[in-house]
């Protein structure tokens, strides 16, 4: 019989959810290098040296990659010889309540606070937990005496993306993959892993398509020595064919779409083809490890060879640069989709709680907290900061999600520009055009990156709201693209784009 402590589990996924918070696994920081070497179109090959300065950024400042510092999920493999041992007043924890407390400490650190995401009642008030609790554990009992973990922070932009299909036994499982790629658009910021559960029921697919993100990516070895099994081969065709879209990283096109494809499969029903995708994000965080002997695992920092002949900077950016806080309508009309911005001066800041207030204002007659004619709205909920930081993390959100609200907003109240990420449907993109305004988009997951433009930061309105809450940024050089410019041409053609709603 193994005798585990109770406080050793619940310090090591503490430690373990701030240690992937700021640092990228180092295949991953392997994977986006080779991408960034092979990719020949500019704008592709721009984002993913953005989101690897980032990643050498946050590494050595120990402060987020994402402003999305994901959900916990704690993966536990637990032999039937193990027993928890608990010293401390009252019965021995439950593993639920040994994770929920290991990250509420970990989301409330002091040194490297991470943003809060996680709601109650979300048929009701939404009400932000403040701790980021519960946790998403399984657990997995197995005979021995071993306890192995996997503590995962998994980003909203990468599950909202999640796709499943009840399919035929004899339908190609690659066939609805590649289907499902152009219509899930590049709001989970592309390039990163693939997913795929086949087979079991339908709940077990997708719980096998997201604990398959969390393999080490071996693509290249793969491609090398060639597919020996009906999962490898899988895994090869949906990752070159994927890649052939020419989707790219965020979106803009290029080579790199998917750094790596993976497969679990399970036995089924005869009469059933369970298939579920779940894609991980460019802010991949996660770590496997075995607990030790006594005391909490440790996780030292990765080598920083890891990121040798990454800058700590991005070069001098050539673009046009834009004063917000003397912007006119006359300027934003000279912009054309695909121009780089570099953006200084003041812009407000907001996401889905507070578009619903404004537009629940605006219904009732009611004036905003803010005036918004002539601004800039940037899509995001940032990090705290910390002492010498203005704001914590600051990268944006995907735009889509307030799609519904532009007519309104852009008819009601003057709002000139939106910054966020990905493409813009047809409904937000006509409003765009309508009224004479752009969309701007920055680049999701180089989060660090975009703070450092971030000069001063107070909260204006809706301060309840936490991260949600309106904030008033004063930014210096910005970087930016036109996604979609005055006359409604947008730099996203590679997803589908249906027809806005007639007038």
């Amino acid at each position: 019989m193994r005798v585990v402590e109770a406080s050793d589990i619940e310090t090591s996924i503490a430690d373990a959810l701030q240690a992937v918070s700021h640092t990228h696994p180092a295949d991953f920081v392997r994977a986006l290098k080779a991408a960034h070497a092979e990719e020949t179109q500019a704008p592709a090959r721009n984002a993913l040296l953005q989101l690897l300065i980032n990643s050498k950024l946050s590494a050595r400042a120990r402060r987020p990659v994402c402003q999305d510092t994901g959900v916990a999920h704690v993966y536990i493999r637990m032999g039937m010889d193990v027993r928890i041992r608990h010293d401390g007043p009252g019965p021995t924890p439950s593993l639920q309540a040994l994770a929920n407390r290991a990250v509420a400490r970990a989301y409330g650190c002091a040194e490297n606070p991470l943003r809060a995401s996680m709601i109650l009642d979300p048929l009701g008030a939404r009400r932000n937990t403040r701790d980021n609790t519960p946790a998403i554990l399984q657990v997995e009992l197995v005979e021995g005496d071993a306890l192995a973990l996997t503590v995962v922070a998994k980003g909203g932009g990468g599950d909202v993306k999640t796709r499943y299909a009840m399919l035929n036994p004899s339908d190609s499982v690659a066939d609805w993959v590649v289907s499902q790629l152009p219509g899930m658009g590049a709001g989970w910021c592309p390039p990163g892993v693939l997913g795929l559960g086949v087979g079991g029921t339908p709940e077990q697919a997708v719980a096998m398509a997201k604990h398959a993100l969390f393999r080490e990516i071996d693509m290249p070895a793969l491609l090398r020595r060639g597919a020996s099994t009906p999962e490898e081969r899988l895994r090869i065709e949906v990752y070159q064919r994927v890649n052939a879209l020419g989707i790219g990283a965020q979106g803009l096109g290029g080579a790199t779409t998917v750094l790596d494809v993976k497969v679990a499969a399970a036995p089924s029903h005869a009469a059933l083809l369970p298939v579920a995708l779940v894609p991980n994000c460019a802010a991949t965080r996660f770590v496997s490890f075995d607990m030790p002997g006594a005391g909490p695992a440790r996780f030292p920092p990765p080598d920083p060879a890891i990121w040798e002949g990454i800058p700590d900077a991005l070069p001098a950016q050539e673009g046009k640069r834009v004063d917000l806080d003397t912007l006119t309508q006359t300027e934003v009309a000279g912009w054309a989709a695909g121009d780089t911005l570099l953006l200084s001066g003041k812009l407000l800041t907001g996401r889905d709680a507070a578009h619903k207030r404004m537009a629940d204002l605006l219904a009732q007659g009611k004036p905003l907290p803010v005036p918004l004619r002539g601004r800039a709205l940037y899509y995001v909920g940032p990090v705290d900061p910390v002492p010498g930081e203005a704001v914590g993390p600051a990268g944006p959100t995907t735009a889509t999600r307030m799609d519904k609200f532009m007519p309104q907003l852009l008819a009601e109240t003057g709002l000139l520009v939106t910054i966020g990420k990905a493409e813009r449907g047809a409904v937000a993109t006509k409003a765009i055009k309508t009224h004479g305004a752009a969309y701007l988009s920055a680049v999701g997951g180089a989060a660090y990156l975009v703070a450092q433009t971030v000069q001063s930061a107070r909260v204006v309105a809706f301060a309840d709201l936490g991260m949600e809450a309106i904030y008033e940024f004063e930014v210096r050089d910005m970087p930016v693209t036109v996604a979609v410019d005055a006359r409604g041409k947008t730099t996203y053609t590679v997803f589908p784009l249906a027809p806005a709603p007639s007038a």
